[in-house]
């Protein structure tokens, strides 16, 4: 599988510095407007510079793994995600950790996707809390499958998991949108603190709109 590595602008100023990581998905769609799907991309790498030089946010690593023909599977919960999900946490992380000056524990770690990027981000910090400590779910598809990310909420009845979620939506995922920032507050996560919440008004699904609302999730993950 095809993946990427962006490093920050003073990588190669401070070779003893070591950075917080952000795993990205459709990795296609994130830099390159050329290899993206719709010919826009969520222009990453300009976004997360420009915060860094405006002081705004920590420097980070991304990293944005390529999205395969099995991507409605492997980003939902089923056995090719599971298996992708085994993937990130048992293959990729530990092979960026081991090339890479990063900060390897969940506090440093953080995941974003959108649209059933979105919804395997939760995955992923639901299932691997003790690997990733932020998730980024924009525009999820927490319909899919019968909202059986609802039930799998519903079903927990363990202690609050440690995780600062950013969930948004534009036109596209009112509902469930709305529906998934209430399901957290009711298990006690607190808006600003460990939860953050935006509903874009009039924004379409499409990649041009997540560059737009980029920066809020950065902020709420690598704020200084």
């Amino acid at each position: 599988r095809d993946f990427f590595v962006w490093l920050p602008p003073g990588y190669n100023k401070d070779t003893s510095k070591e950075y917080p990581v952000l795993y990205m998905h459709d990795g296609q769609n994130l830099i390159d407007p050329k290899t993206s799907y719709t010919g826009k991309d969520w222009r990453v790498d300009e976004i997360v510079t420009r915060l860094i030089k405006e002081h705004r946010i920590n420097e980070i690593i991304v990293v944005g793994i390529n999205n395969t023909d099995d991507r409605l599977e492997e980003y939902s919960d089923s056995e090719k995600g599971k298996k992708y999900l085994k993937f990130l946490v048992e293959e990729l992380k530990p092979f960026v950790d081991s090339k890479y000056r990063t900060l390897k524990d969940k506090h440093n770690t953080a995941i974003i996707g959108s649209s059933m990027g979105g919804l395997i981000s939760f995955i992923a910090a639901w299932e691997h809390s003790e690997v990733f400590s932020m998730a980024g779910c924009m525009s999820s598809s927490f319909y899919y499958n019968d909202e059986k990310i609802f039930k799998t909420i519903e079903e927990y009845d363990g202690a609050k998991k440690h995780i600062k979620f950013y969930i948004d939506h534009g036109e596209d995922g009112l509902l469930r949108g709305q529906k998934m920032f209430c399901k957290l507050s009711q298990l006690g996560y607190v808006i600003g603190t460990d939860i953050d919440y935006f509903y874009a008004r009039g924004a379409e699904h499409n990649e041009a709109e997540w560059a737009k609302r980029l920066e809020r999730p950065l902020i709420f993950f690598f704020g200084k």
